[in-house]
Parts: structure tokens; sequence; C-alpha cells
């Protein structure tokens, strides 16, 4: 609570207190930690090429770590647009830190054009209070399991439908040398801390963060008893070396880069990513056999396979922003087929060139950032792929469709979240009984009044 009211108080004392000349408004300041150059270079063309399409000066600033905008923030810095995630922005909303856009929103003929963003889609940013505070950045889609579908066929195994099946295909992964080597090197699975277990949890039911029934008492099912059996199914993998003993630890890319370097049979990723391996491992070698597959999560009891859609990836325009009719050009442009473009492909001449008869070709570079610049997908009906989807990709987006559902955070994530994560990895990690680790897990979200029951 302290940290929020500094947090607000930075922003009313700035917009108070700095006196900005009139000039310097017509200069845009955007952060972000995706959208963008990869690369500082890359990061100063990307900026000039948005400041000629729409008119004006951008300053775009990657920032160096996940806490760099909570602290600049914090420290009284403005910014005219901020990209964040869907958790930090409940924080800033509840603290009166962003500007409502609903109005804006609804007068764009660019954001209010269904065919450009689905009006259903609007309602997932919509807040009790009826305003919008952001607009999106790109089409999320959802994480699920990925696999090595050469693996499965040279072991001769199916896809896996069940726990069990589950089960025997990560435990052959492990023990039987899908990658031919002739070396016990192989894991079966891995993952990024509990990012993400929601495959198999929900085998039993059971959905990652919150959950608010119509009474609008909180819940977090991973701190319930129907969690147990997950954590349990999940250390019976970690005890016998299927899972990867560093999942704790790992972050993304360390789970990405095992599994293209032939190391682990699966991880639990995005649907998108799926199109990224391939494509990886395609650039590197157009004759390897490598081949990843997106597949449903492992089917409960009751007949149910629950997956996760991506929270939104959002920009949001700070109460104290200097130059806000600014920030929205930009965000009008980003849905044009001029922004997806910049946020596809790249910058052209860089990532990209176009010939005289209107055909696009992939620089080398290009091709090592394989279309994403931080909207490898966008919801513009209007705008084709030039190059076409990735493989794997739509096949992998049709499972996410069929099972995936979006997950509630609310401004209390943040904090819930480390007591979450540090009981759950003793329960898989077996360092306590997976009973007791949900007992004391639940003890503390109550006590610090985290969740309701």
């Amino acid at each position: 609570m302290r940290n929020r009211m500094i947090l607000l108080l930075c922003l009313v004392l700035a917009t108070a207190l700095v006196v900005t000349p009139i000039a310097s408004a017509a200069k845009l300041r955007i952060v972000s930690s995706i959208s963008g150059g990869k690369d500082p270079e890359e990061v100063e063309l990307f900026a000039k090429e948005v400041s000629e399409h729409i008119g004006m000066e951008v300053e775009w600033i990657r920032p160096s770590g996940d806490d760099w905008l909570q602290t600049a923030l914090r420290a009284g810095e403005r910014f005219d647009l901020i990209y964040l995630n869907t958790p930090f922005m409940d924080v800033l909303v509840a603290e009166g830190a962003l500007m409502p856009l609903t109005d804006f929103i609804k007068n764009s003929p660019i954001l209010s054009d269904p065919d450009v963003i689905p009006p259903e889609e609007w309602e997932m940013l919509r807040y009790p209070d009826g305003e919008i505070y952001s607009v999106f950045n790109k089409y999320e889609g959802g994480t699920m399991p990925v696999i090595r579908a050469d693996w499965l066929e040279k072991l001769g195994l199916d896809i896996p439908e069940t726990l069990d099946d589950f089960y025997n295909v990560l435990k052959a992964f492990k023990e039987q040398d899908p990658d031919g080597n002739g070396i016990d090197d192989t894991y079966g699975l891995t993952t990024a801390g509990l990012y993400d277990i929601q495959p198999f949890m929900g085998a039993f039911g059971v959905k990652q963060r919150y959950v608010i029934d119509e009474q609008g008492r909180r819940t977090i099912p991973y701190a319930s008893d129907a969690a147990i059996p997950g954590y349990e199914w999940l250390n019976k993998l970690y005890e016998e070396g299927i899972l990867d003993p560093n999942f704790v630890t790992n972050s993304t890319a360390d789970m990405r880069n095992l599994f293209l370097s032939d190391r682990v049979g699966m991880n639990t990723y995005w649907d998108m990513w799926v199109g990224l391996y391939n494509s990886t491992r395609l650039n590197e070698d157009p004759n390897t056999e490598f081949r990843a597959m997106g597949i449903a999560g492992p089917v409960g009891p009751n007949g149910e396979r629950i997956l996760r859609r991506g929270d939104p990836s959002i920009w949001a325009i700070p109460i104290n922003a200097q130059n806000p009719e600014g920030a929205k050009k930009f965000l009008e442009f980003w849905h044009t087929e001029a922004g997806i473009r910049m946020g596809s492909l790249g910058v052209k001449g860089h990532d990209y060139i176009e010939h005289p008869d209107g055909t696009l070709e992939l620089t080398e570079i290009g091709k090592l950032h394989n279309m994403d610049h931080g909207v490898p997908r966008w919801y513009n009906k209007n705008v084709v792929n030039p190059f076409g989807s990735l493989p794997g990709v739509k096949e992998a987006e049709e499972i996410i469709n069929q099972y995936a559902t979006l997950e509630i955070s609310t401004a209390d994530w943040p904090r819930a979240e480390p007591i979450v994560n540090e009981y759950a990895f003793k329960a898989i990690t077996g360092q306590m009984p997976a009973a007791e680790a949900v007992r004391e897990m639940r003890k503390l979200l109550l006590e610090q009044g985290l969740i309701d029951y």
C-alpha cells in the first residue's frame, strides 16, 4: 500500500509541478519491453520510422528489466505511452494513475471498427466503473504443451490424451534417447517456474490465478485441496528426473533453448511459439527433422481441458502524460496495416525489403527476428500476413480457441503470486508434502487478505 501511495504521489506531483514548454509536447515518449527494436541500434531505427508515420518525434525506450517501469514511475518519470500487462494495469487503475480511454476508443474510426478489433474483446479490458484504460497491443493466443512431434514418431508414440499418456510419453523422452546421441541427456518436460503448469493442473479442474464467485468472493484454486493431486503428479515427474530439475529457476529463454537444442521433448509455451520454434530450426537447417507441435492438455475425469489464454498485452496512457494526443495517434496507427507491418516484420530496409512490384523479402536480420517485433499476430482482419503463417501455428491456435480461458489477476495478484510460487515449488520438489504446502499457502493468503476463503 505504501508503494502504491508513493507511486500515485509521484504522478500527481509531476503533473502539478513540472511546467513543460509547449514545443516539447510534439515529442512522444513510448516505453515498451516487448514491442519495437530488438537491440539499441534497431530501437533507434524503429523510433525513426514510427516518427515518419505519425508525423512527430518519437523517443522509444526499451526497459532494461521487469521492474524498470515501476521504478521509473515512482521516481517521477513522465511517459506518454507505456506497454504493460493486466496485473500491473490493475494496480495503476486502482491508484488512478491511468487515463480513461473509453470515449477515445468509441469515437475512433479505427479502434471502433469491428473488423479491426472485435467489440467483445474490449470487454476484457473494461473495469467495473465502465471505463477502459488501455488499448490492445496485439492478439494474444495462449499457452499449451508444445511437443517434439518428430520424437513421438521416432519412438512410435501417439499424441498423449490422458495424464497417464502424458506420463508415459514424457518418461520415454527421458529414457529412450530420442535425440539418438547415445547419451542420457534429455528430459521429458521443462517449464519456467509455474509458467506454465496450467495444462496439467487443468486435468484436476484447477485454474491459475483468481476465481471470483457470484458473491464477489475471491479464491485461488492453486491454493485449494483440488490442486494437491496436481502437485503430487508433478512431484512424481520431478523425483523420477522426467521434469527438468532447473524448472524453478529457468527463465523463458532457458526453457526455449532447452527445447530448441534437443534437450527436452515438451515445454509449455505460447501457441505462436510452435511456429517460431519450427521457423528457427528450419532457418538453421532446411533439412532438419525437428518438428514442434502444439497439443491440448491432458483431459480430466470430467472430460474437460483447461488451457490458459494470455493476459492482454496493452498500451496505456499515464494520467500525467505530456502528449496524450500524440499517444492516441500512435494507438490508431499501431492497428493499421503500416503499424502492424512494423510490429510484425519490423523496420523497412532493415528487417525487410519492398521490391518495386510490391512483394516483400525478409533480410537475414529479419529472418532471425521471426516477424515478431511485438505483434506476431493481430486482430485486424483486413491485414494479411504477406509471408503466411509459420508452420504449426494455425493448428495450435485452433486448440487454444477451443480450450483456453482468460485468467483473472486483480490488483492483488502481484502480492499473491510469490506466496503461490513458494509453496507450489516446495510441493513439486518434495520439500513439503503437497497437502501441507497447500495448507500453508492458503493460510498465508487468508492472513494477508488476498483470498476470501
